[in-house]
Protein backbone atom coordinates (compact mmCIF):
# COMPACT_ATOMS: atom_id res chain seq x y z
CA UNK A 1 0.00 0.00 0.00
CA UNK A 2 1.14 3.91 -0.65
CA UNK A 3 0.14 6.60 1.29
CA UNK A 4 0.49 10.44 0.69
CA UNK A 5 1.89 11.78 4.30
CA UNK A 6 3.48 15.07 5.85
CA UNK A 7 5.88 12.75 7.17
CA UNK A 8 8.64 15.00 6.00
CA UNK A 9 12.14 14.00 7.97
CA UNK A 10 14.16 11.62 9.68
CA UNK A 11 12.81 12.79 13.64
CA UNK A 12 9.09 12.38 12.34
CA UNK A 13 9.80 9.07 10.83
CA UNK A 14 11.52 8.33 14.36
CA UNK A 15 8.22 10.12 15.76
CA UNK A 16 5.73 7.81 13.71
CA UNK A 17 8.03 4.23 14.04
CA UNK A 18 6.66 3.03 17.33
CA UNK A 19 2.81 3.64 16.17
CA UNK A 20 3.99 1.91 12.68
CA UNK A 21 5.61 -1.02 14.78
CA UNK A 22 2.72 -1.86 16.99
CA UNK A 23 0.48 -2.44 13.86
CA UNK A 24 0.00 -6.42 13.34
CA UNK A 25 0.96 -8.03 10.09
CA UNK A 26 2.83 -5.15 8.99
CA UNK A 27 6.01 -7.10 7.58
CA UNK A 28 7.74 -3.86 6.36
CA UNK A 29 7.00 0.08 5.79
CA UNK A 30 9.47 3.30 4.66
CA UNK A 31 8.84 6.48 3.91
CA UNK A 32 10.68 8.16 0.93
CA UNK A 33 11.24 11.73 2.62
CA UNK A 34 12.74 12.87 -0.57
CA UNK A 35 9.50 12.28 -2.76
CA UNK A 36 7.33 15.51 -2.15
CA UNK A 37 4.69 13.38 -1.09
CA UNK A 38 6.67 11.89 1.66
CA UNK A 39 5.06 8.59 0.37
CA UNK A 40 4.51 5.69 2.66
CA UNK A 41 5.01 2.42 1.49
CA UNK A 42 3.58 -0.86 3.55
CA UNK A 43 3.65 -4.21 3.15
CA UNK A 44 1.19 -6.28 5.20
CA UNK A 45 -1.70 -5.47 7.25
CA UNK A 46 -4.56 -3.11 5.81
CA UNK A 47 -4.96 0.77 5.02
CA UNK A 48 -7.48 1.47 7.61
CA UNK A 49 -4.99 0.17 10.15
CA UNK A 50 -1.89 1.57 9.51
CA UNK A 51 -3.70 4.68 8.56
CA UNK A 52 -5.42 5.01 12.37
CA UNK A 53 -1.78 4.08 13.38
CA UNK A 54 -0.37 7.17 11.86
CA UNK A 55 -2.61 9.39 12.57
CA UNK A 56 -2.58 8.46 16.33
CA UNK A 57 1.08 9.46 15.98
CA UNK A 58 -0.32 13.24 14.70
CA UNK A 59 0.86 12.95 11.25
CA UNK A 60 -1.70 12.76 8.00
CA UNK A 61 -2.08 10.35 5.79
CA UNK A 62 -4.25 9.26 2.70
CA UNK A 63 -4.45 6.18 0.57
CA UNK A 64 -3.05 6.04 -2.89
CA UNK A 65 -3.08 2.54 -3.80
CA UNK A 66 -3.88 -0.72 -1.58
CA UNK A 67 -1.97 -3.74 -2.41
CA UNK A 68 -3.57 -6.22 -5.00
Amino acid sequence: MKFKTNINCSNCVRSVSGFLNEVPDVEHWEVDTAHPDKILTVKGSDAETVKAAVEEAGFDIVLLEEAG
